[in-house]
């Protein structure tokens, strides 16, 4: 049992400064070894290999996903998702374990990896959840199935464990918890009832024209003017079709058309990611890019664009009662001030999918883990996703392992 003073998680366990120094290592060699979604074959077999060596049992699932699965007597079961990817960015910290790592797009062009979202934070924290709940196993009862989960950059990962049976081959959990680190100081807790992220679909649009020669543009279709007309007239959906009050985000992110000045060419593509915040702003915003397209094209006299779904994103929903009983396990193990009331956030998650597969709540938060000093004066550090995002690797350790305890045993708690 772990008694030696030392660092605090929570109010109920204090763990040795030794214990947070061996995770600390655990999450730079992460850091150090990012891996693109659905390619995380080093780091799953690393999640195997800890997780064996604190024996617990643990099968893949989702291609690169894993599972393992601790049992504590009778209790309810709870199901906790660590994501395991990182991103095609090239990593700028100049920490001495930055990562130097490549990985191959799905192109087949090689690009920079790098854990640019923290995902590195969520794999270690789970590793040490796991192992306290072991060695402290007087302070809970149950089941906890931890879902180390790839792809989510992509969508790709929680709905592909699915489709791999994960609920058939795991027990089946009465709730489904998932965090995420955010530039938001050590010791803070973001977390809300309802949506706590924003659903978001990407599309790729190809506009299909008539190439012809520069100095004939009567014997063209122009697919370039056609397409920069419906980039145009998209920006109108949030301003025009949505009420004020709906927040919503419609960006194009990629044009291209082309290989020469004096050739206006067959076809022009671009991609758009939308950002809306429930099932039936979604609705009517997919449905307008559709129809602007449809028309836009019929306006130029060009075929009927083709569009490609590239990914979409669930819904990232606090089941309110579920939520309420993780806040007040914050409270009590964190104290009121730590928490911050979580605004809806345009950016999206699959986490969503894990448990409104099978009908269950699902209780999603963010935690700190930077230097409250960088906040000062209104600054703030570099965000996810940027190339200098640099959580402290001890404040990631403490605060994510804390957290990731306070709300598993929010439920397989001992009363």
């Amino acid at each position: 049992m772990i008694t030696t003073t030392g660092v605090r998680l929570s109010s109920a366990v204090e763990v040795p400064s030794s214990f947070v120094e061996d995770y600390v290592g655990i999450y730079k060699y992460l850091h150090a070894n990012p891996e693109l979604s659905a390619q995380e074959f080093e780091t799953a077999a690393y999640i195997e290999e800890h997780l064996a060596g604190l024996g617990i049992e643990s099968f893949r699932c989702g291609g690169t996903g894993v599972v393992g699965i601790l049992r504590n007597g009778e209790g309810p079961v709870i199901g906790f998702r660590a994501d395991t990817d990182g991103l095609p960015i090239a990593e700028q910290t100049a920490l001495d374990y930055s990562s130097q790592a490549t990985g191959t797009l799905p192109d087949g062009s090689t690009a920079p990896v790098m854990h640019g979202c923290g995902h590195d934070t969520h794999i270690t924290a789970a590793l040490a959840l796991a192992s306290l709940l072991l060695e402290r196993t007087d302070l809970w009862a149950g089941t906890l199935v931890l879902i180390f989960q790839p792809g989510e950059e992509t969508a790709y990962g929680a709905k592909a464990m699915i489709d791999d049976g994960l609920w058939n081959r795991a027990p089946k959990p009465e709730v489904v918890l998932a965090q995420h680190v955010m530039p938001i100081s050590q010791g803070k807790i973001l977390v809300r009832g309802g949506h706590m992220a924003s659903l978001a679909d990407s599309w790729k649009i190809t506009v299909h024209g008539r190439q012809a020669h520069g100095s004939q543009p009567e014997k063209s279709i122009d697919p370039i003017v056609a397409a920069a007309a419906m980039v145009l007239r998209l920006q109108t959906i949030v301003s025009r079709e949505l009420a004020p009050s709906t927040p919503a985000v419609v960006t194009v992110g990629t044009f291209h058309a082309g290989l020469k000045e004096n050739i206006i060419p067959e076809f022009a593509e671009f991609s758009v990611n939308v950002r809306t915040p429930d099932e039936d702003t979604r609705a009517v915003v997919l449905a307008a890019i559709r129809r602007i397209i449809s028309a836009e094209a019929a306006a130029s006299g060009a075929p009927e664009p083709t569009i490609v779904e590239l990914n979409s994103f669930p819904r990232c929903y606090n089941d309110p009662a579920s939520a309420q009983r993780v806040i007040e396990a914050f409270t009590q193990d964190f104290g009121a001030d730590a928490l911050i009331d979580a605004p809806l956030g345009m950016g999206s998650e699959d986490a969503g999918w894990l448990s409104d597969a099978i009908g269950v709540p699902g209780v999603f938060w963010a935690f700190g883990a930077f230097d409250p000093t960088l906040f000062e004066d209104g600054a703030a550090p570099a965000g996810n996703h940027s190339p200098y995002f640099a959580p402290d690797a001890r404040a990631a350790v403490v605060g994510g392992t804390g957290a990731a305890l306070s709300g598993v045993l929010a439920f397989l708690g001992r009363r």
